[in-house]
């Protein structure tokens, strides 16, 4: 891995860290709603909306990265 590349990886954590702690923080009932929400939903459902989020994630990087 290239030192730009851990930067990036390092900065795209941090984002996740920063965006996820702000919901929390700002929106905390919401957060514990979702979380319950997700806890009931089957694996089956949670595996493909993961899969559909990962996707829509590299979908953005490559346009973004060209």
């Amino acid at each position: 891995m290239t030192s730009t590349a851990a930067v990036d990886l390092a900065t795209a954590l941090g984002l996740v860290f920063v965006i996820e702690g702000l919901l929390l923080a700002l929106l905390p009932e919401w957060s514990k709603r979702l979380v319950a929400t997700i806890l009931a939903l089957p694996s089956r459902d949670l595996r493909a909306g993961g899969l559909l989020s990962a996707a829509l994630g590299l979908a953005i990087l490559w346009l973004a990265r060209g």
